[in-house]
């Protein structure tokens, strides 16, 4: 009896309308051959979801090489990959089986965009974006090709990520996006295919809080019996309360950038920044020991880097009762009290060196007192106008 004969695939112009079609489900894969490029072909899973792959042959032999999902890699870029490796098979022959990758997995594609990438960041930023990479994206993602990453992959690791594992994900994300993005800009995936983009960051309770007049008065006086022993780590906090400067910005300085009433920043986190120096802030930079052969406003002891400021901000707030005071909630405390001396957004944003509205909006919020204070001569006012209050 004589074998039975496969069937040979459908045939069709395989462009991006035809991929974008809907294929009806069926109980095997199926083939679906282009009838302009030979070789070219669109496989056809049970499940629905179909793949680009070319054919090669070279005398008798034949390999079938998958270029990727068609939702994931454009028709005109797959038909062009396609042509390229039947050319190279022309000239060389089928290329060896260890060879043959439709796109890198992201652990190798990781030395291809690292380079280019992290020329842009600050050596901070990278280095906290690499361990992202290294400690949560590699162990997730690291065997995954760039062109198969779907958003039910990231939805996946988000639901996946609970407890402290939250704040990992947020700022693992962002470094996964760039990584895809630059997938995009190579070719590797369809523009605008990068599943994380719309992929909201777990919600975090926000740590920001204002001083309040007691821990105002209580840092005062820390930092007037502090000044002999320590000086430039008082100047340092004092730089922070009335400029609301970051406190890298500060740690960094160098005398060169100091041009009163300003300093001009030449690269800080949102690129070039002047910081405005209110009397109060002149007089400190004013009283700050210059030294030799540096040209840092608050060098360590050696001279050669900035000093550390934890060594000495974190027995600081045990000793003057301060436990929970971080160095941020300075700045975020310059804010509101702008806020509350009713200063424009968009200037406190400038004195700040926000880029974005939105980034200076989280600061407008009043403390308890004020609101009750608030309150209480708003109920005065509508006592009045009902007659109850003369």
């Amino acid at each position: 009896m004589a074998p039975k004969r496969r069937k040979p695939g459908r045939r069709a112009l395989l462009d991006g309308n035809f991929a974008r079609r809907k294929q009806p489900l069926r109980e095997a894969e199926c083939c679906i051959w282009d009838t302009e490029l030979a070789g070219f072909g669109l496989r056809v899973r049970p499940t629905g979801n179909t793949y680009w792959f070319v054919r090669l042959r070279h005398r008798g032999k034949h390999r079938r090489i998958t270029l990727g999902r068609s939702d994931e890699l454009a028709a005109g870029l797959a038909r062009a990959q396609a042509r390229r490796l039947l050319a190279e098979v022309a000239l060389d022959g089928l290329p060896k089986r260890a060879g043959v990758k439709a796109a890198p997995v992201l652990s190798d594609f990781v030395d291809t965009y690292w380079d280019d990438l992290s020329r842009v960041w600050k050596a901070s930023t990278t280095k906290r974006n690499w361990n992202a990479w290294k400690t949560v994206i590699a162990p997730t993602f690291g065997a995954v090709r760039v062109t198969d990453l779907l958003p039910a992959d990231i939805h996946r690791w988000r639901d996946d990520c609970s407890g402290p594992q939250e704040a990992l994900f947020n700022r693992a994300l962002p470094v996964l996006a760039a990584s895809l993005k630059y997938a995009e800009a190579l070719r590797l995936r369809r523009k605008g295919s990068n599943p994380c983009w719309g992929m909201p960051r777990n919600k975090r309770e926000p740590k920001e809080r204002s001083l309040t007049p007691a821990e105002y008065r209580r840092i005062g006086a820390a930092l007037r019996e502090q000044e002999a022993a320590d000086p430039a780590q008082v100047a340092i906090v004092r730089l922070l309360l009335f400029t609301g400067a970051r406190i890298g910005e500060i740690l960094n300085l160098r005398w060169e950038w100091a041009q009163p009433p300003r300093l001009l920043l030449p690269d800080n986190k949102t690129g070039a920044k002047t910081i405005w120096l209110d009397s109060q802030a002149l007089e400190v930079l004013e009283g700050i020991e210059r030294h030799e052969n540096t040209p840092l406003a608050f060098p360590n002891r050696a001279r050669t880097k900035p000093l550390n400021f934890e060594n000495g901000w974190l027995p600081f707030r045990a000793r003057y009762a301060l436990p929970d005071v971080r160095v941020h909630d300075l700045r975020h405390s310059f804010a509101s009290t702008a806020i509350m001396d009713n200063v424009p957004l968009a200037t406190i944003g400038r004195l700040l060196g926000h880029v974005l509205p939105e980034a200076t909006a989280k600061y407008a919020h009043l403390s308890d007192d004020v609101i009750g204070d608030a309150a209480d001569r708003i109920a005065g006012s509508l006592a009045q106008a009902i007659g109850l209050r003369p």
